[in-house]
């Protein structure tokens, strides 16, 4: 069976993918791509959000001066996105480019697969092969009548046998639709006949309300079932929107622990506090501290301790005070102006 754990490794740069290596969290620039500066520094904008892989469009020749200028600002890995010119491919390769991102049935004969595949395997440099359903080949929509998941995962298969033709195996593979549910379809069925990394995604998701919604639906319930080795959360917004929310999502199915996760109340009748606001407040303070801990937003003093006794801390609200506790267990009563303050306080030295 298909997991992350037994998918075939591969590399970008430094960063491990597939093979039980973390899932990993890429996004996308989207400066235009004659804008050297505005692109090297929305990639270090990215990077300190927690981005991993950063992708970028490399349009034409000009542009593949994108890679060295991204490459000497930022530590992780960068991707070239290529569409159909196999020489904008092999020049990003010389460029020094950690991944390519092409579909080798687009770029032409078999001599220029082998090229690219040849440049590739010389450099240390995987390959993502990247399945839309909207862009699939004819022959393979006239067979089934629509982009179904059988079609995406035909297509995907496809492209991989040109490059294993050629003895080129560090290939990753993604099936992105903008519908979740056939996404979600394709890379099941993807997972059963594939050895290869796959990288997780709904495309064209939307602004980040709906996108988020659509993205933790797909990625998040493949990744509960332990396939997808790489995830972007595609969003009509800032691309920072993007890896905050991937974070959030590995975070939220138990894939990462670096920071904190935070438990709150939907709040009720009974809530004589401004939960939302001491919410809202708790998780712009403390998302930044690096603390494994789950910390526990509550609103009725009477439940809260109890409904939120597997959190490490805790504050519950009451009648202009509230209660500080840890795993269940009552620390003090503190005076409502003062309960994120000593909430900090006891998560800084929580472990110690």
């Amino acid at each position: 069976m298909y997991t992350n754990d037994t998918v075939r490794q591969t590399s970008a740069g430094n960063l491990l993918i597939g093979g039980g290596a973390p899932v990993s969290i890429q996004s996308m620039l989207n400066v235009k791509a004659n804008d050297i500066e505005g692109n090297v520094k929305q990639a270090v904008r990215l990077e300190e959000a927690g981005c991993e892989m950063v992708r970028v469009s490399v349009p034409d020749m000009q542009s593949v001066a994108l890679i060295s200028a991204i490459k000497e600002k930022v530590s992780i890995p960068v991707v070239a996105d290529i569409h159909f010119d196999y020489k904008l491919a092999l020049e990003s390769v010389a460029a020094g480019v950690d991944k390519v991102r092409i579909n080798p049935g687009n770029i032409g004969s078999d001599d220029k697969v082998k090229l690219v595949a040849d440049a590739c395997r010389n450099a240390g440099v995987p390959i993502r092969i990247g399945v839309n359903s909207g862009s699939l080949e004819k022959n393979i929509l006239a067979k089934y009548g629509s982009p179904t998941p059988e079609a995406m995962v035909e297509s995907g298969l496809y492209h991989i046998s040109l490059l294993e033709k050629f003895d080129f195996e560090d290939i990753v593979l993604s099936l992105k639709s903008s519908d979740t549910k056939r996404m979600y379809d394709a890379y099941v069925l993807a997972a059963e006949k594939c050895r290869y990394p796959l990288h997780l995604g709904v495309t064209e998701a939307g602004t980040e309300r709906l996108g988020v919604i659509k993205s933790a639906a797909g990625i998040g319930g493949l990744l509960l079932r332990g396939i997808g080795s790489t995830i972007r959360i595609s969003l009509t917004d800032d691309p920072v929107l993007e890896v905050r929310a991937a974070k959030d999502l590995l975070k939220a199915i138990g894939l990462r622990n670096d920071g904190i996760k935070f438990v709150s109340c939907p709040t009720c009748g009974r809530t004589s506090i401004d939960l939302i606001g001491l919410a809202k407040a708790a998780e712009e303070r403390f998302s930044s501290i690096d603390k494994n801990l789950t910390v526990a937003i509550m609103g009725c003093a009477v439940n809260g301790p109890g409904e939120a006794r597997e959190a490490d801390l805790g504050i519950a609200g009451g009648n202009g005070c509230g209660l500080l506790f840890s795993r269940g267990e009552i620390l003090r009563k503190v005076p409502e102006d003062r309960l994120l303050d000593e909430l900090y306080e006891e998560i800084m030295k929580f472990g110690e």
